[in-house]
């Protein structure tokens, strides 16, 4: 029988005994489970002995690998040494023997050949031994995490909880650290040593394969047991942008060893990840020669969100009616909870070391995107099977249902990023962070609804746009608002600014969308087709008054100005609009047709995005402009046809009486009548140009039909052609200072007429020069030359 061994001192006890000791009996009424407790010991025992031999048989197989690799590069080096010994010995003994100096220039020769080839030796030998001794430091430290992992899976030691369990677990994050940075070194140094930074890859993936699950799996059981989530009962307050009464957050009632127990797991999770974005960025950059920067949700924030949108979807499905109230329990949510992040979790992560993450910002995020896959999930699915439906009642809803669901959804982003803006770190101009805290990012994975959303809307606001259309008076009412400077400049009719208004409502929607390139989809598909409704509209105006009268009454006049009008309005409006931040983005092509087949067709970089409807306008504007000048020049062409044809009235006295001839009268009647009447309806800048159109065109009828068609004149038919073209001129000097210089041909043609004799005659020998000595420079030889020839002198 075998000796009693006698029982240790207690002072000998060590703190962790007394711990465990204290746990397992806490009264005489444990002492009956010791039987248990000593096979379960002698258990595990067992087990820390097995595991102890395996290590050390891993260990003799390291070492004994290491000897290997010492020996053969010993060897090496032996070799090495050995031939630079004999190299140098060679070398000093033929140069101090050599009486004639051949062999010694033989011996240099032979030196100056072998020293590069040595060199190279001894540098792959180098290369050899720091390739074995890193792998070896990286098979020690993989093996290391592969045991902490296999440790941590312990069921007894997990169960027990005692600290050994979270110190296996940061000993093999550590260890990870270690890993990671030795990889990071040598893709960096040894791109060449890819097969080993791959090999040890794959066994550090594995072993993060088995970690990640079980820290998640221990940081939700841990949350449970504090008793997250909270009761949403308890979200009460007197209105939805006022946060919560006594709002009962778990995370803010721990203490004592729950707490360190928390940020323990905490901490755990928020290394893991970090150590992930590491390799991550590790592995991308290497093989797109580049650091990749790129966006992961923070894990032990969606944790704290999941079990809170699964408790809020038992209510979202019987609001599925009524979303407004979905989105306003989400927003209680996010913003009841949302500084608890700042306040309690921000300093966590910030010791984690966890760089470029802000807990509000995830906190916001997560619970965003939760909603908008809740939203693709059951929402968005029902309301595009209405849409497709044949009843027309039915379809109608559902575009009034589908709208209202956008309003919702940009009334929400707008609340939750006035919570992110608050800590003042997120940059919500980068389409990046927009993405991760818009509902309206729905879209980016389904530009087939964004492509509804742009045809609802375009159908609300044509029928709208078509009832203001139709009323005549929208096109007689001036724009009176003083906000609007364009609005002088052009006199546009009211019509225009009812549609700019619901031009710039589309623009403002698209703004909510959270990527640049939707944007451009959403307003070529919805503010484009509307711009080409306006256009058409003023062009079917201006058609219609043409082929009534051919505008030849004043009221037909009145209108195409008023359409030219309304087009350069918001003509001017598009060009102002296109130097803004917000265009200038989609101009530049800040999307990626590759990623998004089937963009290409729906932003032009060159023109802008509505670069194809401000060409169509101008080309209007240009086009009944130039119809204008045509239709009073048709006028006045008609009236002066006798005029033109009395050519006897050049040869003849003048009547003094008149100071125009008599049939001139009633033409420059016909043309300061229409002009006066254009000039009061159209704007400035586009009456500028009719009638210095029209002027050069009358230049020209007088030009062709009267000095150049052979007509003889006298001195007294030259005054009196002179005191014409003085009347026509006066007609337009309302408008400009000195008439004369827009009828250069004209003004140029009296200039020679009035010339002497003599000087004609001198004249037309010289040729060229003479007439740019007497300042005619708009005429040609030929020209001059007729006009002169057709002087009569008495």
């Amino acid at each position: 029988m075998d000796a009693i061994k006698p029982l240790p001192q207690v002072s000998s006890f060590s703190a962790s005994v007394f711990t465990f000791l204290d746990e397992r009996f806490r009264d005489s009424s444990d002492l009956s489970q010791s039987p248990g407790l000593a096979s379960e010991l002698q258990t595990e025992i067992s087990e820390l002995d097995q595991r102890l031999a395996g290590l050390n048989r891993q260990l003799e197989s390291g070492i004994a690998a290491y000897a290997s690799f010492s020996d053969r590069v010993g060897g090496l080096f032996v070799e090495v040494n050995a031939k630079l010994a004999y190299l140098s010995s060679s070398t000093c003994v033929l140069r101090s023997a050599s009486d004639g100096g051949k062999e010694e220039e033989t011996t240099e020769n032979v030196a100056g050949e072998e020293l590069p080839s040595l060199a190279k030796e001894v540098a792959q030998v180098e290369s050899v031994r720091a390739y074995a001794e890193t792998a070896l430091k990286l098979d020690t430290l993989v093996g290391e995490i592969e045991d902490a992992v296999m440790a941590s899976m312990n069921k007894n030691l997990k169960t027990s909880r005692s600290s050994g369990f979270e110190e296996l677990r940061l000993h093999a994050i550590k260890t990870l650290k270690a890993t990671e940075e030795i990889l990071s070194l040598v893709a960096r140094k040894h791109p060449r040593w890819g097969r080993l930074v791959s090999a040890v890859d794959h066994r550090v993936d594995r072993a993060l394969a088995m970690m990640r699950p079980q820290a998640i799996a221990d940081y939700r059981a841990l949350l449970s047991s504090l008793g997250w989530p909270p009761q949403l009962s308890t979200l009460t307050s007197a209105s939805l942008d006022s946060k919560s009464e006594n709002v009962q957050n778990p995370l803010f009632t721990m203490e004592g060893s729950l707490k360190s127990q928390y940020c323990g797991n905490f901490h755990a999770l928020c290394s893991l990840q970090g150590l992930q974005l590491q390799r991550k960025s590790r592995q991308l950059g290497s093989h797109k020669g580049e650091n990749v920067l790129f966006h992961q949700p923070l894990w032990v924030i969606e944790e704290l969100v999941n079990p809170l949108i699964v408790a809020s979807q038992r209510h979202f499905t019987k609001w599925s009616e009524k979303p407004e109230f979905i989105f306003a329990l989400v927003y209680k949510i996010t913003m009841d909870y949302v500084d608890s992040m700042d306040e309690l979790l921000q300093p966590l992560v910030d010791e984690a070391k966890l760089a470029g993450y802000s807990c509000r910002e995830e906190w916001v995020s997560a619970m965003v995107s939760s909603l908008s896959l809740y939203l693709v999930k059951e929402i968005f699915p029902t309301y595009v099977g209405q849409l497709e439906a044949n009843e027309t009642d039915l379809r109608s809803e559902a575009k009034v249902s589908w709208l209202h669901l956008i309003d919702l959804m940009i009334s929400f982003d707008k609340r939750v990023q006035s919570l992110v803006s608050q800590s003042g770190i997120l940059s919500l101009q980068e389409d990046g962070n927009l993405v991760r805290i818009s509902s309206l990012s729905v879209f980016c994975d389904r530009p087939d609804w964004l492509d509804l959303w742009a045809e609802i809307e375009l159908d609300e606001r044509l029928v709208k746009f078509k009832v203001e259309i139709d009323n005549d008076r929208n096109w007689t009412l001036k724009v009176q608002d003083e906000l609007i400077s364009t609005s002088n400049v052009y006199r546009p009719p009211i019509i225009s600014s009812f549609f700019l208004q619901h031009l710039s409502s589309l623009i403002e929607r698209s703004k909510s969308v959270p990527a640049i390139y939707l944007r451009a989809r959403f307003l070529r598909l919805a503010a484009s087709p509307i711009i080409q409704k306006f256009l058409d509209s003023l062009l079917l105006r201006c058609q219609e008054a043409e082929g009534l009268t051919a505008l030849t009454e004043n009221n037909d006049l009145i209108k195409v100005s008023n359409s030219i009008n309304a087009g350069h309005y918001i003509e001017s409006v598009l060009e102002e609009w296109s130097e803004d931040v917000f265009f200038l983005e989609m101009e530049t092509g800040q999307h990626n047709p590759q990623e998004t087949p089937g963009l290409e067709n729906f932003t032009e970089p060159s023109e802008g995005i509505f670069g194809e409807e401000f060409e169509k306008l101008e080309k209007f504007r240009l086009e009944w402009i130039n119809k204008l000048s045509v239709v009073v020049l048709r006028g006045f062409d008609a009236r002066t046809r006798d005029y033109i044809k009395n050519r006897k009235q050049w040869q003849g006295k003048r009547d003094k009486e008149w100071t125009v001839s008599r049939t001139l009268v009633g033409a420059l009647d016909y043309l300061q009548g229409k002009t006066s009447i254009i000039q009061e309806n159209l704007n400035k800048a586009d009456f500028t140009a009719m009638w210095r159109s029209l002027a050069s065109e009358i230049d020209k009828l007088f030009l062709n039909s009267i000095l150049m068609a052979n007509v003889k004149f006298s001195n007294d038919g030259v005054e009196r052609f002179k005191e014409d073209m003085d009347i026509l001129y006066g007609v337009f000097r309302a408008w400009c200072v000195r008439p004369e210089g827009f009828f250069p041909k004209l003004s140029e043609g009296l200039t020679v007429l009035k010339m002497k004799e003599k000087q004609v005659k001198d004249g037309l020998s010289r040729g060229d020069k003479w007439l740019r000595e007497n300042g005619v420079r708009y005429l040609s030889e030929t020209e001059a030359k007729k006009m002169a020839k057709s002087r009569v002198f008495s």
